[in-house]
């Protein structure tokens, strides 16, 4: 059995609770590296761990908010600037990915639209309840309920006989639980501790979940920090490495 190693290189939220990074959690499979999502503060994180940019083969965006995306543009521009990237890049989202990314490195570096990447660069463009493959990788995605002009989606990946579930923002759902079913790893985002909020989980919701193998839970506001020490699932920190 090949093993699969995530690593949290930003377990926060859009606000910086906690002094934590924005999302971007970084998988390495056998055959491929990847990240699921890329919120602003990507390119610091990574960096502080290390982390050869160059080396990630993909992206896969769950929804379209910055925190979880806006980290896009500044490695478009680093791999055409400074990394001087040549291998291929694949980026995966939601319905208007490419032209989201598009709009937000014209906002941020005016100009920067004349500019060609040497390497090449690709979108794919994901819908609910569809399949995808690469690189030895089977996703599976369903609609999660969160903002619905960020055209959000929850993930099923499976590598081998390895499944992992990445929820993104959304409340709970039938679709949800079904999706998490006996998952060998579930990350899960849980915002409040106890606390019922708009478009996403709170600890409560995280039980009906509880069909994975091992949870963890990320994304955390500050009234959740306050208590991950009353919780018996692992809580994700920047830096935080798990293998299955």
């Amino acid at each position: 059995m090949a093993e699969i190693t995530t690593t949290f290189i930003g377990s926060g939220d859009a606000f910086g609770s906690g002094g934590r990074l924005q999302t971007c959690i970084l998988v390495d499979t056998p055959d491929l590296r990847f990240t699921v999502d890329f919120g602003t503060t990507s390119l610091a994180g990574l960096r502080q761990q290390q982390i050869d940019l160059n080396s990630i083969n993909a992206v896969f965006l769950t929804h379209l908010h910055g925190d979880h995306c806006g980290g896009l543009p500044f490695l478009l521009l680093d791999a055409m600037l400074g990394a001087r990237r040549t291998a291929p890049l694949t980026i995966v989202g939601p319905a208007s990915v490419e032209h989201h990314i598009a709009q937000l490195q014209s906002v941020l570096f005016p100009g920067s639209e004349i500019m060609q990447p040497s390497f090449q660069l690709k979108y794919v463009t994901l819908t609910p309840d569809q399949e995808y493959e690469l690189a030895g990788l089977k996703l599976r995605t369903i609609a999660a309920r969160h903002t619905k002009q960020t055209n959000p989606l929850a993930m099923r990946m499976e590598i081998g006989d390895k499944s992992i579930v990445f929820t993104g923002d959304g409340e709970l759902t039938p679709d949800l639980i079904q999706l998490v079913e006996n998952a060998d790893l579930l990350i899960a985002e849980c915002y409040f501790y106890s606390k019922a909020v708009k478009w996403h989980l709170n600890y409560p919701d995280i039980a009906a979940l509880s069909s994975a193998r091992q949870i963890v839970l990320t994304h955390m506001h500050t009234d959740m920090l306050a208590n991950t020490e009353r919780v018996k699932e692992i809580c994700a920190y920047d830096g935080y490495q798990i293998t299955i």
